[in-house]
């Protein structure tokens, strides 16, 4: 039976109600956390008797000043002759006993900022356990490092549910106050309306009936806040006229104890601004009405923000306060589409335990990996179009990008522009360079004449603390690298292109510098960029969280002919998984799509595939994930993963018809009808993959190799072997080889403040042990 813990009153903590004016964000939390382990998650002092554990965040990790506390206790404990204590300040009373689990849950709050202590006394004021916590502002960091500046505050035109605005920020975080919003689902037009009264429900209120048979009004509250200097939100069904207050012991009676995070998409833009949108509609009704919780934050957007690790931190600190308000969820999943999708993947491998799945559809594995087969690609625009228009014929040209043909190779290779921060650049059609947001002021935004000292718009200095800082110029460091490349490879093994043609191209292909004009020289990749963007899942590895969960991978979208969303970026992220795992028994593929015409004028037969799966998909995948956690043994949670995969859940495509069929099938990457779904859904290559490297495209920096006649499928002359000498004095690429500075994720790596597992200072420029090309093949 439950019961209230020394019948004192419940401490319930509202998070965002401590005050944002917290100064030294960054020193303060930082020095008084110098003594946490750098490796271990706790430090603790526990006893065969008493256990402390956090069930809102990781101990080293908390936020906002309060933390959901479990106490375990020994059935030789007894619950009367305890007393806990914050930093000696007695704190018994917020804790609830429940004498069956023998444990105690309390929501501790008062806590100040860096170290904090939690004890637990027994009779003469033993000491029974004790654990460490590191507080950090709501405002953060808490690893994603300094704030990046500047940044511009939108809570003013952020639109609520009921139609106003957050209304100006209250400090220079972009801090707002927090808004209760109550909406219900009207029996007359089947959509949401403010809830008039907090006290009757209106008389057209609808009824819903949640997944675990409850049946409630479909009155929804959303919450809105600020934190991490994103704006954050959550949904869930809750009634006020007739429910408790939610805390963590008295959660709303329609939650189905199972909650989704949201994300948003796009990337170029996401620099630089708060937002104000998030992306993604939290006001889901299927899923609201089934009684599933939601929670989004601006900075989980990527066209707000491009810079998937700051998203993670930010999803963290989300969890952590929907615990903290609500309780502790049965799983947490994540789902997403384009950008949504590589935020899903890059989230779940750099903080394990986070997402308990992610189902995800228009997949990349990264915003990083568009932008670097997009600078090969762009390369070879500007050789086609400039250096030698007349050297190749169009067939030829297509064979050398790899993609299906002139528009999806120029798609693709025109999103190199989210790395280029020269405005007003004349370029290929369709190329945008200097992407802004409308609200980042002029005076703000780089110019290499005019304000050299501006704000530069690409995914490189959107994730400064993570790639580094070039002293010389003062921007990020960059990780692009084409040293060996021998672009136009395969085309040149088929027969596609002449030998005089392979090597004109890889003589003159040049690069970049760090304002993305176009060099003779080919690119360097700064080699502690390289192994930092790997270290934190800003370039995804999938042997961190993803080892250990569901991926259910869906087209949603499939066109091959436009708009970059390319098959090839799917199988990029299995393979990773295979590379990092041994097999990707976790993962499953589902293909075919609407293409992208058909996205915003539909046929029918698109429709009816569109909905198939996106219906099949999510029942599935649930499936997956609830078999899961039903698996009490103490089996590793990889092996649990893969032995509750439903049988029925295996990889496939759809035919696209009114009645769309599955077609259970093994995916495999390829362009030839060398199967029933590779004839209906074909994918193609990419200019890297052309040039002799991995369909995971994870060598950034390829190790080299000196020339052999014997690797090519033609003949060289002997003046030809002398120029292919002369273009790559160094060597080509040797494929066959780990890249250059490759490495694995590092789960909850930290870029500061935390020094938990601090991998790098951006304000000190270390740049760790590895960073040199000679190491070994590791």
């Amino acid at each position: 039976m439950n019961h209230h813990f020394n019948r004192g009153r419940t401490g319930t903590a509202h998070l965002l109600s401590i005050p944002t004016r917290i100064l030294l964000v960054w020193l303060v939390p930082f020095a008084m956390a110098r003594a946490a382990s750098q490796e271990g998650e706790e430090d603790t002092g526990q006893s065969d008797e008493v256990r402390i554990h956090t069930l809102s965040s990781r101990p080293y990790l908390v936020s906002g000043g309060d933390a959901l506390v479990q106490i375990d206790l020994s059935r030789h404990v007894t619950l009367d002759d305890l007393r806990v204590t914050l930093n000696g300040r007695d704190v018994t009373s917020v804790f609830h006993a429940d004498s069956a689990a023998r444990a105690l849950k309390g929501l501790v709050d008062g806590m100040r900022l860096g170290r904090n202590l939690i004890q637990v006394l027994g009779r003469h004021h033993r000491s029974l356990a004790t654990m460490r916590l590191t507080n950090y502002p709501i405002t953060g960091p808490i690893v994603s490092g300094p704030y990046l500046q500047p940044f511009i505050c939108q809570t003013e035109s952020f639109i609520l549910p009921d139609g106003t605005t957050l209304g100006p920020s209250l400090d220079a975080n972009c801090s707002a106050s927090t808004r209760i919003n109550y909406i219900y689902m009207s029996t007359g037009g089947g959509s949401f309306r403010p809830l008039p009264s907090l006290t009757e429900l209106p008389s057209d209120v609808s009824m819903t009936t949640t997944l675990e048979g409850i049946t409630v009004p479909f009155v929804v509250r959303v919450e809105t806040g600020t934190m991490n200097r994103g704006i954050y939100q959550n949904a869930i069904l809750h009634d006020p006229t007739s429910d408790l207050s939610p805390t963590p012991f008295s959660p709303p009676r329609g939650w189905n104890k199972r909650l989704i995070a949201l994300h948003g998409a796009g990337c170029p833009g996401g620099w630089y601004i708060q937002g104000g949108a998030q992306g993604a509609d939290i006001l889901d009704p299927l899923r609201l009405g089934e009684g599933y919780a939601l929670f989004i934050n601006s900075l989980n957007h990527p066209t707000n923000s491009c810079n998937a690790f700051l998203a993670g931190e930010t999803a963290m600190m989300g969890k952590e306060h929907f615990i903290k308000t609500f309780g502790v969820p049965l799983f947490t999943v994540s789902t997403g589409g384009s950008g949504g999708a590589y935020t899903s993947l890059q989230i779940a491998d750099e903080f394990p335990g986070l997402f308990d799945g992610v189902l995800i559809g228009a997949t990349f594995p990264d915003a990083l990996s568009i932008a670097y087969s997009g600078l090969d690609g762009h390369l070879l625009t500007h050789y086609f179009t400039v250096t030698d228009p007349t050297g190749f014929t169009d067939e030829q040209k297509v064979a050398v990008s790899g993609y299906k043909g002139i528009q999806a190779w120029f798609d693709a290779a025109n999103q190199s522009q989210r790395t280029d921060p020269v405005p007003g650049r004349v370029d290929v059609a369709g190329y945008s360079s200097a992407v802004w947001n409308p609200v980042v002021p002029m005076g703000l935004r780089y110019d290499p004449i005019a304000h050299p000292g501006g704000a530069r718009p690409t995914i490189f200095d959107v994730a400064r603390n993570v790639y580094g800082i070039d002293r010389r110029t003062g921007f990020a460091l960059r990780p692009f690298d084409n040293s060996g490349v021998q672009y136009g490879l395969d085309a040149l093994n088929a027969g596609t292109i002449t030998t005089t043609q392979f090597l004109n191209l890889n003589e003159r292909i040049g690069g970049y510098d760090h304002d993305a004009n176009y060099v003779a020289a080919r690119s360097v990749g700064d080699l502690g960029a390289i192994r930092r963007m790997q270290q934190s899942a800003i370039s995804l590895g999938g042997g961190g969280g993803l080892a250990s969960i569901p991926v259910f991978d869906t087209s949603l979208l499939f066109d091959e002919d436009v708009i970059y969303h390319y098959q090839w970026y799917h199988f990029a992220v299995r393979e990773r998984m295979i590379e990092a795992n041994g097999d990707a028994a976790n993962h499953v593929m589902w293909r075919g799509g609407p293409n992208f015409a058909e996205l915003s004028n539909p046929t029918p037969e698109s429709a009816a595939l569109a909905a198939a799966v996106t219906t099949q998909s999510w029942a599935a995948f649930i499936r997956w994930v609830e078999a899961i956690k039903a698996d009490s043994s103490h089996i590793p949670l990889r092996q649990k993963v893969i032995r509750n995969r439903p049988a029925d859940l295996v990889d496939g495509c759809w035919t696209k018809e009114l009645n769309p069929q599955f077609i259970a099938e093994p995916q495999t990457w390829s362009s030839l009808p060398n199967s029933t779904c590779n004839a209906l859904w074909p994918s193609f290559s990419f200019p890297r993959k052309v040039a002799g490297g991995p369909l995971a495209a994870n060598k950034f920096k390829c190790r080299l190799k000196p020339i052999d006649a014997n690797d090519y499928a033609v003949s060289f002359t002997g003046a030809e072997l002398q120029g292919l000498q002369r273009i790559f004095p160094n060597g080509v690429c040797d494929w066959s080889r780990r890249g250059v500075n490759q490495t694995g994720v590092i789960p909850f790596a930290s870029f500061g403040p935390s020094p938990v597992n601090q991998i790098f200072d951006v304000s000190g420029h270390h740049h760790g042990a590895g960073d040199d090309e000679n190491q070994d093949d590791r």
